[in-house]
């Protein structure tokens, strides 16, 4: 067992199998008391049991750590409620919650229903919200606690899943406002886009180099940690042996006039003044186009 998060008491969300999991056993394994909070659904969001949340508690408990589990929705405010309220009951406080949990239901925009997009947003952003709500107003009290969203390389634009992408865009701006709203009362907040093999990541139809579960718990243990008190409002990538910090946004070029812009002006003068910023995806899908053409193998 280690020490580096020795006494603290850490929820986290979709604990019951791939990234979650790993992170659960790898806060465990450094000295924190862990909620294993899993839902138990199917990858589209149905069939709930608890057993996956039980396993990773015994796993936990076998190996000499301590844990409790929680079957509960996060896409309720009772339910993120419940889980924050179990670590304070169970370990006396709340230093930490990671928010996992995800479900997918692929399509295209044009194809995608009502039923398809509110799911997927209201378990990964409204999920998020719901414990993060529940977190912050006892850390608020502390003044001190540590929030980490789990966001994805999707929230810059996907093909067949603008409802996760919109999700995951939601979560970024959450954690940012998180960490500037709760910046004076000494809890920050951070955001991780992992790439890693898991039940979700291994339905994208792409060639990404990919690690592992295990591979993005230890930054998770790292932020959770006193050691990164003066790290707020980041987006990382843990991609196998790679971490990366994403750009802030901010203004890249302007251009003005005298008086009111007209249609005709913006027209005669953008391309050359403001003009855009390039969009990664559209050009690896160009790409790819050009290649399959040529009969060549696409790259992703």
């Amino acid at each position: 067992m280690g020490t580096f998060l020795e006494g603290k008491s850490i929820a986290i969300t979709g604990a019951g199998g791939g990234i979650g999991r790993a992170v659960a056993l790898a806060c465990a394994a450094e000295g924190a008391g862990v909620v294993v909070a899993d839902y138990g659904v199917g990858i589209a969001g149905g069939d709930p049991t608890s057993d996956v949340a039980d396993a990773v508690v015994a796993e936990i408990k076998a190996a000499g750590g301590r844990a409790v589990a929680v079957a509960d929705t996060v896409t309720t405010m009772a339910g993120g409620r419940r889980i924050v309220q179990t670590a304070v009951e169970e370990f006396g406080r709340i230093d930490g919650v990671v928010c996992v949990a995800g479900i997918l239901r692929e399509r295209m925009l044009f194809k995608m229903s009502e039923d398809e997009f509110d799911p997927v947003v209201e378990t990964h952003l409204k999920g998020h919200f719901t414990v993060f709500r529940a977190a912050s107003e006892v850390m608020r009290e502390q003044q001190s606690g540590t929030l980490i969203g789990f966001t994805s390389g999707a929230y810059a634009g996907s093909v067949a899943q603008a409802n996760y992408s919109a999700a995951k865009g939601g979560i970024v701006s959450l954690v940012r406002s998180a960490a500037v709203g709760m910046h004076r009362y000494g809890v920050t907040a951070n955001c991780i886009a992992p790439v890693a093999r898991t039940r979700m990541s291994m339905n994208v139809p792409t060639e990404l180099d990919m690690g592992e579960p295990e591979d993005v718990a230890p930054l998770v243990v790292f932020l959770l940690s006193d050691r990164a008190r003066h790290i707020t409002g980041q987006v990382y990538t843990a991609n196998g042996n790679k971490i990366a910090v994403w750009n802030q946004p901010v203004e890249v070029r302007a251009m003005f006039t005298q008086g009111q812009w007209t249609p005709a002006e913006i027209a005669a003068r953008i391309d050359g003044n403001v003009g855009q910023e390039r969009m990664g995806m559209i050009d690896r899908l160009e790409a790819m186009k050009a290649a399959a053409a040529s009969g060549e193998k696409p790259n992703a």
